[in-house]
């Protein structure tokens, strides 16, 4: 990271005796009464004493679960029943189950040496700072474990501290959660500078946190250097103006994220246009989630000077945006002439569109078989296709054209014809049809 020299390789093992002291083994070993394997709520100062006596004999005679059930007992902690359910496997779910600092402290005790977990979830466990403490300081002894998930539990900007100091020395966590943990600037600048630069950590949640502007442009630089990143999820935070500017600054030039969610953070006018821009140089990002936002249909035209050149992005989500049938017809007018464009998936499941839109779409999808769109239609709208289409059909059956209609209609030749007219010839016609296609199917007497 910044200020080393020593380049990291995966042949690299952190030091295993970075997590607890000489003093802190012999403090242990030398214990022999229950009271003292106890730890109080608070007023205690950090301790890391992870190992049990004769760690090295004894771990390779016992099983994970007794290892877990005697390291409860050590720390004064009520064993989690799931534990045992995920005997031999390498994913471990502890979502969910109230582990507890304590709790944290005993899962570091058997997962510090193990070798068979490699996902470890531990969403709304309660850790707060203490836990994750000794969770990190776990992973500087454990090289398997690649997937960590602890979103929900109230660690604050002493955690992201603690979390970031990890991943500036991190050879194997590849995907790390961190939503809803009341992270804020400072918190994003911690995790930003431990990964400027990082190859390892390929999925990055921080989702439903309070990062503002100022933590969105730490982000920004982060993507701008870092080159191993592939999915980052924002969303629900209050990244806005410069935060945003500088995302997408970071975004034209990153090489490998692929994934980028950005849902609820107020993006608009100047927002969507520095978007607009990343996406006119970026050739990587593939699904892009801009739903829940201020998006009109300005932003849109804005956003589109991106997407009217970009070849890469294949899913784009704007739902519940204020987006109209206007919007919706620029959009889906730039991806079609956007002979490159690669989108396969739109989402503007909550815009209302007419029938242009939809007959447009049936085009489109006629030369890109793989576009998907999602919208809202109106059943006055889907009943007027209906009709057209059953219109169209009749005129080619009868091997005529829409001017001989309109002209049989126009007996005076005034060249016009009354509403009234029309819809009786519609009517007359729509029975016709009805009538013929009943004939076809009745069955033989």
């Amino acid at each position: 990271m910044e200020g080393s020299s020593v380049q990291r390789s995966e042949e690299q093992q952190p030091c295993k005796q970075s997590v607890l002291s000489i003093e802190n083994q012999e403090r242990l070993e030398n214990k022999q009464k229950p009271a003292q394997d106890q730890e109080s709520d608070s007023g205690e100062e950090w301790d890391s004493d992870l190992e049990i006596e004769d760690t090295t004999n004894k771990k390779l005679s016992l099983f994970r679960a007794e290892l877990y059930h005697q390291a409860c007992q050590r720390t004064g902690t009520i064993p989690v029943s799931s534990f045992h359910r995920h005997k031999g496997e390498v994913h471990l779910n502890l979502n969910h189950y109230g582990v507890g600092r304590l709790g944290a402290k005993a899962l570091a005790i058997v997962l510090q040496n193990d070798k068979n977990i490699t996902n470890l979830e531990l969403e709304d466990s309660a850790l707060q700072t203490r836990g994750a403490h000794y969770l990190m300081e776990m992973l500087q002894m454990n090289i398997t474990i690649h997937s960590l998930n602890l979103s929900n539990n109230r660690l604050h900007l002493e955690g992201a501290h603690i979390i970031s100091k990890m991943l500036s020395d991190n050879y194997y966590i590849r995907s790390i959660k961190l939503s809803g943990n009341n992270f804020d600037d400072s918190a994003a600048k911690y995790f930003a500078s431990a990964l400027k630069g990082d190859y390892v950590v390929k999925e990055l949640d921080l989702s439903h946190n309070k990062i503002c502007d100022r933590g969105g442009e730490h982000l920004g630089y982060m993507l701008a250097t870092n080159v191993g990143i592939e999915v980052l999820n924002l969303s629900w935070n209050h990244i806005r103006m410069c935060g945003a500017m500088a995302l997408s600054a970071g975004l034209k030039v990153n090489s490998t994220l692929k994934q980028l969610q950005l849902s609820w953070n107020g993006f608009g006018h100047i927002e969507t246009e520095s978007l607009g821009q990343a996406l006119k140089h970026n050739s990587t990002l593939v699904s892009l989630d801009l739903s829940s936002n201020r998006i009109d249909d300005q932003a849109v035209t804005l956003l589109c000077q991106g997407l009217a050149i970009n070849e890469a992005l294949m899913i784009l989500k704007l739902s519940h945006n204020p987006i109209t049938n206007t919007g919706a017809l620029t959009l889906l007018r730039t991806v079609t002439n956007n002979t490159k464009s690669a989108l396969e998936e739109i989402d503007i499941s909550t815009v209302f569109v007419c029938e242009t839109f939809m007959e447009l779409l049936e085009e489109a999808c006629q030369r890109s078989p793989a576009l998907h769109v999602q919208y809202s239609v109106m059943r006055s709208v889907i009943r007027n296709l209906s009709a057209l289409h059953i219109f169209q059909k009749f005129l080619k059956e009868q091997n005529e054209s829409i001017l001989d209609f309109f002209q049989a209609l126009d007996k005076e030749r005034t060249m016009k014809v009354s509403t009234l007219a029309f819809r009786n010839a519609i009517k007359s016609l729509y029975s016709a049809v009805i009538d013929t296609e009943m004939y076809c199917t009745a069955p033989p007497r």
